[in-house]
């Protein structure tokens, strides 16, 4: 199992950006972000919470039966929407299978050029993104800074979760801090 925050500030790669209730949007409005890589240049990540309607293999046929439920395509960010990023779990330590790069602790991209076959067997886990979510150089630390973010640690079942759409509230309620009160804010506080 891999815990993030491993990787020295300033940069957040593994861990999780959790939308605070100002962020407002259809993308990004109470988002789980999951940073595939942050350096100097920038960040890229998936979300991990919006699940769109189209089923995977409306999009990439024979990979359908290799996603973790539910089958369907996710929203992974507003950039690159028609281009696809299949996000992989490969258990224990061993070497990247073929077709598969490791990123951070068992978390990896497979090509999803390869045949199905060839890395099914090898997979804890897998999801498929329409798009990423990116940011140039600053501009993330520029986001968290004016309080658009919540930046904590991920868990290794965070990306691959049957339950998408409460993951937000989950990871809120997990902290250990008032992070955690978070979790029950209205969607709507006019109704409150």
């Amino acid at each position: 199992m891999w815990k993030a925050g491993t990787v020295s500030a300033p940069f957040h790669t593994s861990r999780l950006l959790v939308a605070t209730p100002s962020v407002e949007g259809e993308v990004f409005g109470r988002s789980v972000v999951l940073l595939l890589h942050h350096d100097d240049e920038g960040a890229q990540g998936v979300v991990l919470n919006k699940p769109l309607a189209a089923p995977v293999d409306s999009v990439l046929p024979g990979w359908q039966k290799v996603v973790t439920a539910p089958p369907v395509l996710f929203q992974g960010g507003p950039v690159s929407t028609s281009s696809a990023l299949g996000l992989v779990t490969v258990p224990g330590d061993a070497a990247e299978p073929l077709g598969v790069k490791r990123l951070f602790g068992s978390i990896g991209l497979v090509d999803l050029d390869v045949p199905t076959p060839v890395v099914e067997a090898e997979l804890a886990g897998m999801r498929i993104f329409a798009g990423y979510a990116g940011w140039d150089a600053g501009q993330l630390e520029n986001e968290i800074a004016r309080g658009d973010w919540y930046l904590v640690d991920a868990e290794v079942a965070d990306p691959f979760t049957h339950d998408p759409e409460g993951l937000w509230r989950r990871v809120l309620r997990r902290q250990r801090d008032n992070l955690a009160f978070v979790a029950s804010y209205p969607a709507d506080p006019s109704l409150n």
